[in-house]
């Protein structure tokens, strides 16, 4: 190995950056992590489910169904497909936002009121997410928001309420970002280097996650933990046991 091999300086810089993002997040988002937690177990224990969505980012894949995750938490997708094969034309001055989309998602789907949302948008502004949150709150579910608020408050909202996703929450977890999202600025580089919201919303969702755990088993109720589908007998004991009991117990 000669010399250089075992340096970078960039590498250095962003390990740096990410150690003072978790200690931006534990110094100052410890409590509304605790009332996540809490507020998700207290909705479990009275029969409520949890739901997940964000922006295409994280947060509804690093949860859904891991070892050593819960089965209570579910995605929640929603799509609509168009078939219509005319020529091309000009799209530009269509309103493709479709707002009302998500008010029926919801309808379609089997949340209910007292139900959790975790939403999840960098931005505070991507226009599903903020209207899914609009027509979510509206149905009574209970809302938690993972954003970053330096990048939400620096920017305006696309819906119709004027509202940002912050704004309807009912427990907001800052994940600390920058606004524009990246970390690291680079000499020879336009653009901002290294994305923090995507690592920062697993750390702050794995500690929401203890959180529950602990407050369930404290009201003698004993969570569905997966193990790794890929681990000998993980997949049969999910199946067997963890699925069959959620589907019984919401847990």
């Amino acid at each position: 190995m000669n010399k250089t091999e075992g340096n970078s300086m960039l590498l250095d810089q962003y390990w740096q950056r990410i150690n003072e993002l978790y200690d931006q997040v534990k110094s100052t988002q410890r409590e509304n992590i605790i009332k996540a937690g809490n507020l998700i177990a207290e909705a479990v224990d009275q029969g409520a489910c949890v739901h997940i969505h964000d922006s295409g980012h994280i947060i509804d894949s690093e949860l859904i169904y891991r070892g050593g995750g819960l089965i209570l938490y579910k995605p929640f997708k929603y799509n609509l497909d168009v078939t219509n094969p005319v020529r091309k034309r000009d799209r530009s001055d269509m309103d493709t936002s479709m707002e009302g989309l998500a008010a029926y998602a919801l309808k379609a789907s089997g949340a209910r009121p007292g139900d959790v949302f975790i939403l999840g948008s960098v931005s505070g502004r991507t226009f599903r997410v903020v209207d899914l949150a609009y027509e979510a709150k509206k149905l009574g579910m209970k809302i938690i928001v993972v954003t970053s608020m330096s990048y939400a408050t620096s920017v305006d909202s696309p819906h119709s309420s004027g509202q940002k996703l912050y704004e309807m929450a009912d427990i907001v977890i800052d994940n600390c970002a920058p606004a524009a999202e990246a970390m690291m600025e680079v000499e020879g580089l336009e653009a901002r280097l290294c994305a923090a919201s995507g690592l920062s919303a697993a750390f702050i969702l794995w500690s929401i996650t203890t959180v529950v755990v602990e407050e369930l088993m404290k009201r003698g109720k004993t969570p569905g933990v997966l193990k790794s589908a890929n681990f000998p007998g993980g997949n049969d004991y999910n199946k067997n046991y963890i699925e069959t009991r959620y589907e019984k117990e919401g847990l």
